[in-house]
């Protein structure tokens, strides 16, 4: 499955969460230009028994179509051209690129133009996850994401899951100024949902301008983060904790042992750290209380006054949790349009466009000029000093 950005970060979260180590198809998934994982992942496969989904909405996409050009040669050094026809695929709006490129039409799976990226695993850009785990997983899914949809639509605001959800955030962010928000899921299979949600929410709400094109001033979308909360407990639970920043968290975990009873024991200890760490964020804990713990385990005032001052958790760091009964399809659906439906509700409150990306379109025309410029012998002059300098740097290295 080759494709970047919403063509690919969401299929690839959903697969790597509905993962099934059962299913006789493997998912590879390729987004990066870097050669390392193309390359990595050729190596392993079979081209009579592989097949590439390219996905691209406009078939234009440089780094889509670049990996897909490689990976068609790959095909061709061990077949003849109409082989293309027949390990190809495409989910794009553009037919007629696809079919250029050698892509029958019957094998062009087409989607909405209107639909942006970072929301469209809902659509043919969900054909990895159908393949992968089959359509009625995929139904599922859609079921999942449609139910959530109507709560949103028809629940009182005062117990409606998205609004409650992004009046906090608006809450945490645009009044108390906590600038960044941790996705912390406790579930391993959940472990791609931070960098999906990093997408969806920042490249929809990270915005400095209005409806009416007039400079903000009051902070919008926050930076989102995280990791799985296991691994996260470990690396930068401590910052939550005890740092100098207030960092808000969405704990995420299912009730449901997807293990069984058989291990029964590790999820109890995971739902168990889940549930400690936001009493832990939220209470903390006071010199008082610690001063008392000390002087019980035999240490002198004076190490107790040493000592004390690096134990104090100040508490009073938000998070919500939510729980799943089971990390399946259909619950899975109901997340992610959770927050979906949390984005669009937060971009009406701070009044931006949550539907455009000119941030991302910025950098891609001016990769497309840096590109050019690399490709040149001549020193580069046209740039500030700074890129200037990393461009001849790259021009300089070419020449050892």
């Amino acid at each position: 499955c080759i494709g970047v950005g919403g063509s690919n970060l969401g299929p690839e979260m959903v697969t790597e969460a509905l993962l099934d180590t059962q299913e006789s198809l493997k998912i590879h998934e390729i987004s990066s230009v870097d050669v390392n994982p193309l390359v990595n992942v050729l190596s392993s496969l079979n081209p009579e028994t592989t097949l590439f989904v390219i996905s691209t909405k406009t078939f234009t996409t440089a780094e889509t179509l670049l990996n897909a050009q490689s990976a068609k040669q790959w095909l061709l050094n061990a077949a003849p051209a109409t082989a293309v026809a027949s390990h190809f695929v495409a989910v794009t709006v553009e037919i007629d690129a696809a079919k250029a490129f050698g892509i029958t039409e019957e094998n062009c799976f087409k989607i909405w133009d209107w639909v942006g990226g970072r929301f469209s695993l809902w659509s043919a850009i969900g054909l990895p996850i159908a393949l992968a785990q089959g359509f009625d997983v995929f139904q599922a899914l859609l079921n999942g994401a449609g139910a959530m949809d109507e709560h949103f639509k028809s629940a009182p605001l005062e117990q409606n899951i998205p609004v409650m959800l992004a009046l906090v955030g608006v809450w945490n962010t645009t009044f108390l100024g906590m600038d960044t928000l941790a996705i912390l899921p406790y579930d391993q299979k959940l472990h791609m949902l931070p960098a999906y949600l990093q997408q969806a929410e920042m490249e929809s709400n990270g915005k400095s301008v209005n409806w009416q094109g007039e400079s903000i001033n009051y902070s919008t979308c926050p930076i989102l983060w995280g990791q799985t909360g296991i691994n996260g407990q470990h690396a930068f639970y401590q910052l939550l904790h005890q740092g100098t920043h207030r960092v808000p968290a969405d704990f995420i975990i299912s009730l449901h042992n997807n293990g069984g009873e058989k291990y029964l024991a590790h999820h109890q200890q995971l739902v168990a750290n889940c549930f400690a760490q936001s009493q832990a964020l939220m209470d903390g804990v006071s010199v008082e209380s610690i001063s008392a713990d000390l002087k019980s385990s035999g240490l002198s005032a004076e190490e107790i006054q040493t000592l004390a001052p690096h134990k104090v958790h100040a508490g009073n760091r938000p998070s919500n949790t939510i729980l799943m009964d089971k990390l399946d399809a259909y619950h899975l659906g109901a997340l992610i349009a959770l927050y979906e439906q949390k984005i669009f509700v937060q971009g009406i409150i701070w009044q931006v466009h949550s539907f455009d990306q000119w941030g991302v379109q910025l950098g891609k025309v001016v990769a497309k000029k840096v590109e050019l410029n690399l490709a040149e012998e001549k020193a580069t002059t046209s740039y500030d000093c700074s890129t200037n300098g990393l461009i001849n740097c790259y021009k300089r290295s070419k020449a050892l």
